[in-house]
């Protein structure tokens, strides 16, 4: 049986807001997990462009669950399964939005598109809206709030609106959009079917994380996540590595 580790990124594996963002340590025992016949990927509401120049040169996912979950890549970029949100649609929430102030990030291709300019070391687009936006799929939208409160209320009331077509997920002061039905726990079945006789383990330290969890066979999460997080996971673990360790140690 093999061994699938699918973790979060933002608060779990990347702290953009540390001076060491991406923990050597870290990167260390993902290659040691994958060294000893284990695989290991990633399960984010970013996109593809919001990943790669991050991670480029550390350590290469074996899988890549984008966008939450619907663009599923795998380790030589190739479509595992991919999903999208229908252009008219987004259309409406930006317009809904945008007035507000809210900064939005628009996932075409796994491409970024955002409607200002910013300081981002990888490839996007500045965008005036949809009308003049790129083809291709739409898999998923990102809005940044200022409060939890307001991420709450705005993901309340994108599925209130929207939810025949899609599905908003509250990630701490972002709200997530992804294709209806899409989840990071309904990626993971895509990854099990993908990968076969498999167990899975992942970790994750927000509310959005929730679905990737309880489809996990073993769950992880950390002491400084939300309480409805800590209360449903197999295990609370001050990192990654410690995560990492207790699958490999894990006889099955």
């Amino acid at each position: 049986m093999k061994k699938v580790f699918a973790s979060d990124f933002d608060g779990t594996l990347y702290f953009y807001k540390a001076e060491v963002k991406l923990p050597p340590e870290s990167v260390e025992k993902i290659k040691e997990y994958q060294a000893a016949g284990n695989y290991f990927g990633l399960c984010t509401g970013r996109q593809v462009g919001g990943l790669t120049p991050f991670i480029g040169g550390f350590f290469d996912p074996d899988f890549w669950i984008t966008s939450t979950g619907s663009n599923i890549i795998d380790k030589d970029m190739n479509g595992i399964r991919k999903l999208f949100v229908d252009r008219d649609i987004i259309d409406k929430i930006v317009k809904d939005v945008k007035p507000r102030g809210n900064r939005i990030s628009i996932d075409i291709d796994g491409v970024i598109n955002v409607f200002e300019e910013m300081d981002y070391p990888g490839e996007y687009n500045v965008i005036t809206g949809m009308d003049d936006a790129p083809q291709g799929m739409v898999h998923g939208v990102g809005i940044h709030c200022e409060t939890l409160e307001e991420a709450a209320a705005l993901t309340k009331e994108i599925n209130d609106k929207y939810g025949d077509y899609l599905n908003a997920f509250q990630n701490v002061i972002e709200v997530d959009i992804a294709p209806k039905g899409t989840s990071k726990g309904e990626a993971v079945s895509v990854i099990r079917e993908y990968y076969g006789d498999c167990k899975v383990y992942g970790i994750g330290d927000s509310l959005n994380d929730l679905p990737l969890l309880e489809a996990s066979d073993v769950s992880y999460t950390f002491p400084y996540a939300p309480k409805e997080v800590q209360e449903k996971v197999t295990k609370v673990v001050n990192n990654i590595v410690e995560a990492l360790e207790d699958s490999m140690n894990d006889v099955i």
